[in-house]
């Protein structure tokens, strides 16, 4: 940081800040918003958008709107606009289902592709809970077994028994984000698979799944795709593996002909393999609109902004906090950080509730952990600065009132002193 105060220090970042102006497509309030990694702001087109659906597509064209404003193909066209910011060509992601669902899909079509001698599901040990239960139940289903393993060590792991692995891009508790290249090329140079889980990459930095080989990838879009509580999420099948994509869950919207109403299940060709069911219009054009914040944004300014936010709010940090109240577990280096910082601190319930109290929205993750999200489409360095400012406060209020000492020292950022336990009860709909 330099000479200047932070406060100042974040008044100037924001004068020269080439996304300022995409905050007025977000409906927001003097609330500083570092939530946005569980639920994105609502953008301001979202609103006209559904109105329009709900009393003209709806009320007045009503069953017509399947075919006059394109509801049956949302799924794939809606997938494209998603594709575009995950480094995906056209015609590789469906938009629909949760993720738990395209998680299931996505692990067990990988089995099967994987071949019948690959008896092994690699998952990455510290991942989102729902991830670990739909691998137990894709290998009870398949006849495999699951092996926990780090996402760090995924690539060393990999052998001849491993059908595939399903990894984390980002540990949604600590922030660190995991290498998809190198974990996606060991892998391949094994023979097996990778499914990815982009839920806390995707619309934060750039993925590039066409250009690093990746085979299969789910994600949610109701962080940092801003898609709204319960949005759709998508699943992405690379090109080449979508004629053997042998879903799980064959659906009628899935088939090749799905109006024939054929007792014998046809797979359609394509990313329409990966649909199940009669899509969810509501939320699938909600998304769409929020879509439309993205227009002639460039994913790598968005990424650029985020470590520069998250730098600075770590620098805040370090100025305003008592030292040794809290430790980042975050990585500090660039290459291994995600668009989150996230900060092990004693009584970190009590503190993130009065946090909350005085206008900074982030969240808790038990036992012992801050969790802030940088949205770089809506938040500003002033937000981080401010933060920082009620963080301290907060902290000194609650020292106060226990009779509590800090520490004598404050451990390095992104020193990671393990994995906190507890799970994220308010993630989002899996």
């Amino acid at each position: 940081m330099s000479d200047a105060s932070p406060r100042e220090e974040a008044g100037r970042l924001d004068a020269a800040d080439g996304l300022a102006e995409i905050r007025d497509r977000f409906t927001l309030d003097e609330t500083v918003y570092l939530d946005g990694n569980s639920l994105g702001a609502l953008p301001t087109t979202v609103a006209p958008r559904l109105r329009d659906v709900i009393e003209r597509e709806w009320g007045s064209l009503r069953i017509r709107s399947w075919d006059e404003s394109g509801w049956w193909t949302a799924p794939e066209r809606i997938g494209d606009r998603i594709g575009a910011l995950i480094g995906a060509a056209p015609g590789q992601v469906v938009a629909g289902d949760s993720t738990s669902v395209n998680v299931f899909k996505a692990v067990v079509a990988a089995v099967r592709m994987a071949g019948e001698d690959r008896t092994e599901i690699l998952v990455d040990a510290a991942t989102f809970p729902t991830d670990g239960y739909l691998a137990e139940s894709a290998a009870r289903m398949t006849g495999r077994t699951v092996r926990p393993v780090a996402a760090g060590a995924m690539a060393d792991a990999m052998g001849d028994r491993t059908a595939v692995a399903l990894v984390n891009h980002v540990d949604y508790r600590t922030g660190r984000l995991h290498d998809l290249p190198g974990t996606t090329a060991a892998a391949h140079a094994a023979g097996a698979l990778v499914v990815w889980d982009l839920c806390h990459s995707a619309g934060a930095l750039p993925v590039g799944l066409d250009a690093h080989g990746v085979d299969l990838a789910v994600g949610c879009s109701y962080k940092y795709l801003n898609g709204g509580p319960g949005a759709p999420a998508y699943l992405y099948v690379r090109r080449d593996l979508q004629s053997r994509f042998d879903s799980p869950l064959p659906g009628w919207n899935s088939h090749a002909d799905p109006f024939g109403m054929s007792s014998d299940y046809r797979p359609a060709d394509g990313a329409v393999r990966g649909r199940v069911g009669t899509p969810d219009i509501l939320s699938l054009l909600a998304l769409d609109a929020a879509l439309d914040v993205w227009d002639g944004v460039d994913i790598a300014d968005v990424r650029a902004k985020s470590l520069a936010l998250t730098d600075f709010f770590l620098a805040c940090v370090e100025r305003y906090v008592p030292a040794g109240r809290v430790t980042s577990i975050t990585p500090a280096p660039h290459e291994h950080r995600g668009s989150q910082v996230a900060l092990r601190c004693d009584d970190a319930g009590e503190v993130m509730r009065r946090l909350t109290e005085r206008g900074v929205v982030g969240d808790y993750r038990r036992p012992d952990v801050l969790r802030f999200g940088f949205t770089p489409l809506y938040t500003r360095f002033a937000d981080a600065e401010r933060a920082a400012q009620v963080l301290a406060d907060v902290l000194r209020e609650v020292d106060e009132e226990t009779g509590a000492k800090p520490g004598p020292e404050v451990v390095e950022a992104g020193r990671e002193a393990g994995a906190p336990s507890g799970h994220d009860a308010v993630e989002g709909n899996r």
